[in-house]
Order: structure tokens, then C-alpha cells, then sequence
């Protein structure tokens, strides 16, 4: 009785001023007197709070008022129930727990819970950050989320951060304090170090919180080919994860910034900052059959081994990247052909080969030309139109003079340019050509077939890895250097290397036929060919430079980047607060609310009454109430002064507040 009572019966006496009811205590007794239904809303109230102390919450003057609050309904849902609302223990740290205080905070807990994004909206005092970050915590502490984003705009100093005096971590720190000072109430100080340093948790302006960014200079894949991401805009169109074009929803410099090489270990690599996401997967996520995880750049930096092997997988394109179709002079299995062993002179294109079938193919693929044998392998193309005086242009030697392969040896050989940004099936038979002359299946005992190609040209050697990549695969190379090799031998006499050799490991996915031969594709079939896989083997500091972040509308918020790379710059089981909206433009509203991935949870809270833009500028926070309404999963939850959890008088000076808005509207 004690503690329902409080001590000299302050908390009887507060029960007693807020009802007309008279209640008498004697012993364990409580009897009650009023009006029926106000005698009933005590009742309830004091079964309410005898519910809360058996639950073993102690009883003080604010909660109690709190209780009245509720039980009288004031405006809230009248049934709900106090024990209900200071029952749900958000999270619990270092043996205190937090919980709703109000019939708002406990809506507000449980439409963050229920919704993928929630704005909380009300005045200073109603817990609107705290709240959040405390659901926030315990989610990442359920392992809910992969990592925890706190972010507000930093615009109230009316000063551009660059003239602030101090480094970048002494301009933005004033901003983000009160998310630091609730952030070490709810973990330890030791642990925050850790996750922040690991990119767990990440306390950053908003304008940074983008900054998932590459150099001017990194290339992006577009349906024409590589583009700088410098010269980007809103609305030209990338390659996704799935080979497709995608649109650029948003471009955002992000100002100088120290950048890393990304390498994999195929050769192939990127710039990006610190920041910039990565989608993987672990050998334990691939047994599981788990998604792709995304990780920081800098937060792989030092974990990149497991063991012998290597730890981060890389997507590669789902399935081949579709260019934009162009016209060819040549058919493109024909040209990889004579890629292979064709000789390009200004007077004669020969074939050398002991293949049958690759005459026949030849032939078939060029209309109006026949192979004549010249000597033992060697063969050269004849016009069936020409001669008997006519005087009638070779077609294949005009096709090679258009593009420019006349004159080439096998040293400085090419895959000309309209051949390698065209459709996936001119790619895919130029590269059958290659292949069936200069490459083959390899095969090992129990393991799958890979393919090899051989050449002394290396720009024809970085054609080929292009071809590889653009369709879905991977290829490795290496040099075999002239100098020191040992002769070959034909004819009787030692034939001594001039050339270094290129060889190429190459691994393609399933539907993607390397050989048209029939020997060479029989043996691939056989074996099987294996999955292509692309793992980070290394990531270097790389300097600082200028760099740019894009935004893509490809589902999944990956696209290609260079060496046909698949990065990401999107915010994936990630539980993101932005605190302070309403100082947000509407552009940085939206920028904010599309970085959402899969699995995240956004809830963006601000005073709509405490906008410190300039004169003139429309809150973003204004902006969405009007443009998001009746979208599933998403919730507006408006919070008051019988919400603030400050000091009484604090909810005293809001309403006067309020008060004093609606008379001058």
C-alpha cells in the first residue's frame, strides 16, 4: 500500500485532485464513492497501477500523472491501458529499460516496429529520436539489421561547414551530439568504438550519409558503352546487375575524398571511397543460401582472407549485358575466325587451319566467297564474282579496310569496336570464332572444363577479357615472355618465339556456348563448365580526389562499374534515423528516401514548428506529408505536448506555443 500510496500519500493525493471521486484507504481496502463513471475510471486506474507493481515498476508522481493521463483519455484512445504502455520495454541497457511513457510513444514503438518507414512528427521533449534509436539498437542487437545509420542535416549554424574553423569531424560533431549522447546511454562506450570503426554503426551528416562515391574518372556501363560517372545526368540510363539499362535517378558530388583500389582477383579493379558499398557473399552465406550481404569498402580492409581462401564473393552480371544492336560489315563468327588464324594483307586475306569444318563455317558465313588451298594448311579467300575481266572489290578485304584490321599482324590484331559494344549474340560468335581457331577446352580429373585462349596481341588479349566479362564470365591471364622460352619446331627446323604469348583462363556461365567446333564442343559438354566466380583479393589507399555518387532505379541498386565490376550504392539491412527532417530540402527528402534497400527499416522524425532553412526554402519534411499518403507500409504518427516527457513545464511552454501558431493563422 506503501507504494500504491506513496510516501505520506502524495501519489492518493495527486488520484484524488484529478477525479471528482472521493477514495478512502483503510488497510488493504480501497473504497471508492462518485459518480458511477468516474468511480469506475479510478477503479481501473488503481488496478492498472496495482497490475504495474506487481510487474515490479516502481511508482512515481510521473508515472502516476501519466496513468491519469491515459485512463482519462485526454484526447488518446480511451481504452488503452497503462500497464500496456509502460509494459513495453523497448530495449534494456546497463539495468535500466526504456519504454513508452504516452499512449503517442507507445503508436509511435509500435508503427516503427509494423512499418518500413515512419515519420514521428511532434515537439522537442515527445522522445522522437530516442524512441527511434532505441528501437534501432535493439533491432541491430537482434541482429534484425547489419548495420545502424544515424544522420541529420547540419543547417543550423546558417554557415556552409567549409568555412567553419577545425576539421571535419570538429565542424559536424555539434550537429550529431544528441545523436552521440543517446547513442552512449544505450551501449557502452567501448563497444560504440568497435562498431563505428567497423562501420556497424555510422553517425554521419545527411549530405554524407550518400556519399557512397567514385572519382569523376571511374567508369560506368551504359547501353553505348563506358561513360565516365562524372558525366553522368538524372536520367541517362546504366547497365544493372541483370544486363539491362536502368535509369540515373539522382547525381550528387560529394566533394575531395580519400578513395581506395578495389581489386579483384581476375585483374580486374575500381576506384571508390571508404564509404562505398559492396554486395557479397561469404562461402558460409553461399552454403546457406543466404543473400548477398553489403559491405563498406573500408570495413572489408584487413578481413578480405579466410584461411587459404579468399572471404568476399563478387556478383557478377546476371546475364549478358545487352549494347545497343549495330550494323556489321562482317559476320561476327567469320571475323573471329580470321581473328584467329586469318592474315590480313592489302592484296590477299588467308585462313590457315586443319579443320574441315572451319572452311565449310567460313564459307557459309561470308556470302559470295570460297576457300582455295594454297598449300598444306593454308588457304585463301577467293570472290566468286571476280574475275573473266571484271574487275569487282574483294567484300572481305573492304569489311577489314572499313575496320580497320588491313595491314595487321598477329601481334597488333583487334577486335574492332562495333563488334564489342553490340548485342550479346554478335559478342557471344565473335568470340566463338576466337576460340574454335587460337583457344580450347582443358580438362583435369575430377574437375569441370575451362576454356583457354592463346594470343601474342595484347590489345586482341584485353578484346577477349572484355568479351568474357560483358557476357557474364571471368578471365584470367598471364604472360609466357619470349626471351629464354625454348624454340617450337615444324618442318624440321627450330621455330624461335619473337612474341610474348598471352594465355587466358576463361570461365563462362551456364548457357553461354564457348565453341561451335564440334570436337572442341563435345569435350566442353562433357566435362561441364564450371561456375565463373570473382572474389576481392586486395583494396589499396589510393589517394584523395573529387568524387560523385549515383543513384540507379535498378531494383537490387547495383550497376556496373569498371572491368564490368557489379557495385552497389544503396542502403541494404541497414536501420536508418534521420533526426531533424524538417530542415531537409525537398530534394534531400527524396534523395534520402530511395537509398532504401532491402530489409531496412527508415524513420525520419522532426518539429515541423523548428524549420532553421532559409527564407523561402519548403521543408522537405512539409512536402512529403502531401505527397506520401495511402502508401502501404509507411506511417505518419503525429506526437503533441501530452507526449513531451521533459519537465511539466516544458509541455506547458509547447502548448503555449501551439496556442499562440493557431491564433496568428
Amino acid at each position: 500500500m506503501v507504494s500504491l500510496l506513496g510516501t505520506r500519500d502524495e501519489l492518493l493525493k495527486l488520484i484524488e485532485a484529478a477525479f471528482e471521486s472521493t477514495v478512502f484507504v483503510r488497510g488493504n481496502e480501497i473504497t471508492i464513492t462518485g459518480e458511477q463513471a468516474d468511480a469506475e475510471r479510478v477503479a481501473h486506474l488503481f488496478e492498472e497501477l496495482i497490475t504495474l507493481l506487481e510487474r515490479g515498476d516502481a511508482l512515481t508522481a510521473d508515472t502516476v500523472g501519466r496513468s491519469i493521463d491515459i485512463i482519462r483519455g485526454d484526447g488518446d484512445d480511451g481504452a488503452a491501458r497503462p500497464s500496456v504502455v509502460f509494459g513495453d520495454s523497448v530495449l534494456t541497457s546497463r539495468g535500466r529499460s526504456i519504454k513508452p511513457k504516452t499512449v503517442g510513444q507507445k503508436k509511435y514503438v509500435d508503427a516503427i516496429r509494423k512499418n518500413t518507414v515512419v515519420f514521428g512528427i511532434g515537439p522537442a521533449g515527445t522522445g522522437k529520436t530516442y524512441l527511434a534509436m532505441a528501437v534501432a539498437v535493439q533491432a541491430l542487437m537482434a541482429k534484425q539489421v547489419n548495420r545502424l545509420i544515424l544522420t541529420r542535416p547540419a543547417v543550423e549554424a546558417g554557415e556552409k561547414l567549409g568555412f567553419l574553423p577545425g576539421t571535419l569531424s570538429e565542424k559536424i560533431d555539434p550537429y550529431l551530439r544528441p545523436l552521440y549522447d543517446a547513442l552512449y546511454e544505450m551501449i557502452d562506450a567501448e563497444q560504440i568504438g568497435r562498431m563505428m570503426e567497423r562501420g556497424t554503426i555510422e553517425v554521419a551528416p545527411l549530405a554524407y550519409m550518400r556519399g557512397r562515391s567514385q572519382p569523376y574518372s571511374s567508369r560506368v556501363l551504359t547501353p553505348s558503352g563506358f561513360r565516365p560517372i562524372g558525366s553522368l545526368s538524372v536520367g541517362d540510363l546504366v547497365i544493372g546487375s541483370d544486363g539491362l539499362p536502368t535509369p540515373v535517378l539522382g547525381v550528387y558530388p560529394q566533394g575531395r575524398r580519400e578513395v581506395f583500389r578495389v581489386h579483384a582477383q581476375d585483374g580486374a579493379s575500381t576506384l571508390c571511397c571508404g564509404e562505398h558499398l559492396w554486395a557479397v557473399a561469404t562461402r558460409d552465406d553461399r552454403r546457406r543460401g543466404k543473400p548477398l550481404r553489403v559491405l563498406e569498402t573500408r570495413e572489408m580492409i584487413g578481413q578480405l582472407r579466410a584461411a587459404h581462401y579468399h572471404r568476399f564473393e563478387l556478383p557478377l552480371i546476371s546475364r549478358p549485358v545487352e549494347f545497343l544492336p549495330r550494323e556489321v560489315p562482317l559476320d561476327p563468327y567469320a571475323l573471329g575466325l580470321l581473328l584467329g588464324d586469318g592474315s590480313f594483307s592489302a592484296k590477299l586475306t588467308g585462313f590457315t587451319t586443319a579443320d574441315p569444318e572451319l572452311i565449310v563455317a567460313l564459307e557459309q558465313s561470308i556470302k559470295g566467297i570460297e576457300l582455295r588451298h594454297r598449300n598444306r594448311f593454308d588457304y585463301y579467300l577467293r570472290h566468286t564474282a571476280g574475275g573473266q575481266g571484271l574487275k569487282v572489290a574483294h567484300p572481305v578485304t573492304v569489311a577489314l579496310r572499313e575496320l580497320g584490321l588491313v595491314g595487321t599482324r598477329s601481334t597488333t590484331k583487334f577486335v574492332p569496336e562495333p563488334y564489342l559494344y553490340n548485342s550479346a549474340s554478335v559478342r557471344s560468335a565473335v568470340l566463338q570464332g576466337l576460340l574454335d581457331t587460337d583457344g580450347g577446352p582443358v580438362t583435369q580429373e575430377r574437375r569441370t572444363c575451362r576454356v583457354q585462349y592463346v594470343t601474342t596481341s595484347a590489345q586482341l588479349r584485353d578484346d577477349v577479357v572484355f568479351l568474357v566479362r560483358s557476357l557474364g564470365g571471368v578471365a584470367y591471364w598471364r604472360t609466357r615472355p619470349a626471351d629464354g622460352r625454348l624454340p617450337g619446331h615444324a618442318n624440321g627446323r627450330d621455330v624461335h618465339h619473337r612474341s610474348d604469348a598471352y594465355i587466358l583462363d576463361i570461365r563462362l556461365p551456364a548457357g553461354i556456348e564457348p565453341f561451335r567446333l564440334a570436337r572442341k564442343r563435345e569435350i566442353y559438354s562433357r566435362s561441364g563448365g564450371g561456375r565463373p566466380m570473382r572474389f576481392i583479393d586486395r583494396i589499396e589507399p589510393a589517394g584523395e580526389t573529387e568524387t560523385v555518387c549515383i543513384q540507379v532505379a535498378a531494383a537490387d541498386s547495383l550497376y556496373v562499374t569498371d572491368d564490368f565490376l557489379v557495385t552497389h550504392n544503396t542502403l541494404n539491412d541497414s536501420f536508418i534515423v534521420l533526426d531533424e527532417a524538417q530542415n531537409t530540402t525537398p530534394e534531400q527528402m527524396k534523395m534520402f528516401l530511395t537509398r532504401l534497400g532491402f530489409n531496412s527499416k527508415a524513420v525520419v522524425t522532426g518539429d515541423i514548428t523548428q524549420i532553421d532553412l532559409p527564407s523561402g526554402q519548403h521543408s522537405g519534411l512539409n512536402v512529403v506529408r502531401e505527397i506520401l499518403t495511402g502508401i502501404d507500409d509507411l506511417a505518419f504518427v503525429y506526437l503533441s505536448s501530452r507526449d513531451v516527457v521533459r519537465h511539466r513545464i516544458v509541455q506547458d511552454i509547447v502548448e503555449a506555443y501551439r496556442r499562440y501558431d493557431e491564433a496568428r493563422s
